[in-house]
């Protein structure tokens, strides 16, 4: 059989998740929270599988749950979705990006993604014939380079993934850039797939840019986000996918034949959690603390990094420390010191190494204190 994926492999997470737990090191590599998920949201489940809830949800998801998302969308984006055509609830955010990937695009196709780029993008435009397109992201501020961008627009060119805030650097796109992409779109056609998963994680008193925002923008672009992310429960796998309707029906068509429909009690606990938005909003300061609280802990360490703008990850700069490969100066220091960490060069364009490693905050504070110890001793 001729593979359809001949040059993907095992995924970056999987390896080094594995490598961590044969070598009982700390894994800061893959990037799932290490605290408990709020007991009022378990409880809300809990009620919602006891209510009944147990079947098929709504093929697009639960009605009250997509009323929600319609309105917080509303309030914090100015932009109004209609909640019945286009709103739909995924299994998480990467079964969203794969359905709007797999909707749209047919052979040929062009996609621009910017590198580093989370892993699931590329794969997902070659199963369906397309073929990425990079703009490689430059260390150490990975801010787009809107000219590059424009140079690399053919004829071909169907559509942009942009990831904001982005994973695995935490940049965060700006206005500008934004505003730089809607013209872009504009003038091509193209449309936009922007990864918002990390939306209310943004720091320093800095504003997330969704692509809803913008209206020429969000005319013609899905935007996908995750509960798993938002609430510290990557293991759920709910998601939700907005889009406008003419764009939402193409992706309904796949989705219904992909998963049909996602977890229908968690969608029916989130659709009461959501409404009070304290638990979101306090996120921001939440997870700060967790970035100041370590990144001082290493403060005097021989690692250089510029502070996350957003998500939950950050990079560590090992030029002074190592002149090895990012992957093998990885390898290294979970096998020898005991801690996982992601290589970020698999993620570049040409696996350009910009000898950075990426290590995920979303854990306890005496997590993050143990990692540190380890850190300041390389």
């Amino acid at each position: 059989m001729t593979s359809k994926l001949p040059n993907t492999t095992t995924s970056i997470f999987s390896v080094m998740s594995k490598l961590a737990s044969d070598h009982n090191a700390i894994n800061l590599a893959q990037g799932f929270p290490g605290f408990k998920s709020d007991p009022d949201l378990i409880n809300m489940v809990d009620k919602a599988m006891k209510d009944g809830y147990n079947q098929y949800a709504p093929m697009p998801g639960d009605k009250k749950l997509r009323e929600v998302i319609s309105k917080k969308i509303e309030n914090f984006y100015y932009k109004k979705y209609n909640a019945e055509r286009e709103i739909t609830i995924t299994a998480g955010a990467t079964q969203a990006i794969f359905t709007a990937i797999a909707a749209t695009i047919h052979k040929d196709d062009e996609v621009i993604i910017f590198t580093p780029a989370y892993d699931c993008y590329k794969p997902s435009v070659e199963l369906f014939g397309g073929k990425t397109i990079a703009v490689q992201l430059e260390a150490p501020n990975y801010e787009p380079n809107w000219g590059d961008v424009a140079n690399k627009i053919t004829s071909k060119t169907k559509m942009i993934i942009i990831n904001t805030p982005h994973n695995p650097t935490g940049m965060l796109f700006s206005e500008d850039d934004m505003l730089q992409l809607q013209k872009l779109a504009e003038e091509h056609d193209l449309l936009v797939l922007s990864d918002e998963v990390y939306e209310h994680i943004v720091f320093d008193g800095e504003e997330h840019q969704s692509a809803a925002k913008f209206p020429q923008l969000a005319k013609r672009s899905f935007i996908t986000a995750s509960f798993g992310k938002t609430f510290h429960n990557t293991g759920w796998k709910v998601g939700y996918c907005v889009a406008p309707e003419y764009l939402m029906k193409e992706f309904q068509k796949v989705h219904q034949f992909n998963v049909f429909s996602a977890n229908h009690p968690i969608q029916k606990a989130l659709a009461t959690y959501l409404q009070n938005e304290e638990n979101y909003l306090s996120l921001p300061a939440f997870y700060q603390q967790k970035r100041d609280y370590f990144l001082e802990l290493i403060k005097d360490s021989r690692f250089k990094f510029i502070p996350s703008n957003g998500t939950y990850f950050q990079l560590l700069d090992f030029s002074k420390i190592s002149e090895e490969r990012d992957i093998d100066f990885a390898d290294r220091l979970t096998r020898e010191h005991k801690i996982a960490t992601i290589p970020t060069s698999v993620f570049n364009e040409n696996n350009e190494d910009f000898k950075q490693i990426r290590v995920c905050f979303a854990k306890t504070d005496a997590e993050l204190k143990k990692a540190a110890t380890i850190l300041n001793s390389i």
